[in-house]
């Protein structure tokens, strides 16, 4: 199985928007924690944090290919099967449908998360200093539940964190934990 290292240097080969890398490195933070609260493999998780919108600039943003593509790029990568399902099947647009129990479980960690951080980075940009340090889990919870907010942030896919047992009032302030601690590499 591939590094960090090596995982970045791919994601750096594929995605040109700093912006999408720091997206997927904020992804990659929850899912370790995340996997840490589950007791699931923390490399695997995070990983596929990592890499799960690598293709995203190479299929132009097409929702018909995202997700897809990122089978071949990643197939040689040693990444276990069920990681690759879960990336394959975290978009919904692609048709790709995940039925393998264990990619069912990183595939619900990883919409949760990749959607949560988008919440999280939403509501660090609204604050005084734009910093995440200044966001609490009441505010995130505020936030979430306010519809006008982050209107990209797809609030169902959040909430499949619920089919993994963990509730939303635990996943929320987790999820900011993990953000708050790689704040200097997110520039927030």
């Amino acid at each position: 199985m591939l590094s960090r290292e090596e995982a970045l240097a791919l994601l750096y080969r594929y995605l040109k928007d700093e912006k999408m890398i720091k997206h997927c490195i904020a992804v990659e933070a929850i899912m370790c924690s995340l996997a840490k609260r589950l007791g699931e493999n923390e490399v695997i998780w995070s990983l596929t944090g990592l890499l799960h919108d690598i293709d995203y600039d190479y299929v132009e943003r097409d929702m018909a290919k995202h997700g897809l593509e990122a089978l071949n790029i990643l197939s040689s990568s040693g990444l276990p099967r069920e990681a690759l399902e879960a990336i394959a099947g975290h978009n919904e647009h692609n048709g790709f449908r995940v039925i393998d129990e264990r990619a069912l479980k990183i595939l619900h960690g990883l919409r949760a998360s990749d959607h949560v951080s988008g919440l999280i980075i939403a509501t660090a940009l609204v604050m005084p200093n734009k910093k995440l340090s200044e966001v609490k889990p009441a505010t995130l919870l505020r936030k979430f539940k306010s519809k006008d907010f982050a209107r990209g942030v797809d609030r169902e896919r959040i909430k499949e964190v619920e089919l993994l047992n963990v509730d939303l009032e635990e996943f929320l302030p987790l999820s900011l934990e993990a953000l708050q601690r790689i704040a200097d590499e997110l520039g927030l």
